[in-house]
């Protein structure tokens, strides 16, 4: 059942000029300040609260989704959830994702693949990502998740602060691109996320068990031996530790290169 809507939060208007924009910055410090140390379900409830339908969540079905997803669908099961099926995945996320969202009852996965015309133009022989990771992570999730949210205020992520790097300083609520963005799980430790998933027997990744604690495209993600960095499997041997969906756009920039298939 959705969680029913109070008055706790005055609803949000969506920005549609830099004084707007100004206006999700201060919401978001503000909401920053109330929810830093609250659970994860609460700053989800407060999102769906100021946002409803304007609010999506951002899934890779991967190795800890299902925590998040869980807490989501106890709020609003018809919340619109926005999968990048990059066209490189593991056969075992997309049987996951279409398991795992059958028994959570999400009833608006929304698939969302590259251009036609963007992967012809850059990506043609689909081998990107030997030559320039940065580029074929462009192509594959930022323009089609760009694309996506423009029909949104605000969206969450899964993004935690144990995984390390720039998300050691991971706020739980924070403006990007004139958009609110939710961190709900910042807080939690593998502890924690570990413990939620077994008092509610969440079903894991099926790669988990094989090494993989962190599961992306296949030609990106490697097993990680044990006592690695969580993400230390993503884009091995490399700088990279970002896909880029998180990192904030060049002023000007195009939000994506072609259109819809």
């Amino acid at each position: 059942m959705a969680y029913d809507q109070t008055d706790q939060f005055a609803p949000f208007v969506a920005p549609a000029n830099e004084a707007g924009a100004s206006e999700a910055s201060t919401l978001a410090q503000r909401l920053n300040a109330e929810l830093r140390d609250a659970h994860p379900a609460t700053i989800l409830r407060a999102a769906y609260e100021h946002f409803g339908d304007k609010l999506a969540l951002v899934s890779s079905f991967g190795a800890e989704s299902a925590v998040l997803l869980h807490l989501a669908a106890q709020v609003d099961p018809d919340i619109a959830v926005l999968f990048l099926d990059t066209g490189m995945l593991f056969g075992q996320t997309l049987d996951y994702r279409k398991t795992l969202a059958a028994k959570l009852g999400l009833t608006d996965v929304r698939d969302l693949r590259p251009h036609f015309e963007d992967l012809a133009v850059g990506d043609p022989n689909a081998d990107l990502h030997k030559t320039d990771t940065d580029a074929c992570c462009h192509i594959r999730k930022v323009v089609p998740l760009d694309a996506a949210l423009e029909g949104f205020d605000a969206w969450l992520t899964g993004r935690k602060r144990f995984h390390g790097g720039d998300r050691l300083r991971l706020a739980v609520v924070e403006e990007s691109e004139g958009k609110l963005k939710f961190n709900p799980l910042a807080n939690w430790s593998k502890e924690e996320l570990d413990a939620y998933a077994a008092e509610h027997a969440l079903p894991a990744h099926p790669l988990v068990a094989a090494g993989f604690p962190s599961i992306g495209c296949w030609p990106c993600t490697n097993p990680v031996e044990e006592g690695e960095d969580v993400r230390a499997g993503r884009w091995a041997g490399s700088q990279k530790t970002e896909c880029g969906i998180h990192t904030a756009r060049a002023p000007g920039a195009a939000p994506f290169m072609g259109g819809d298939i």
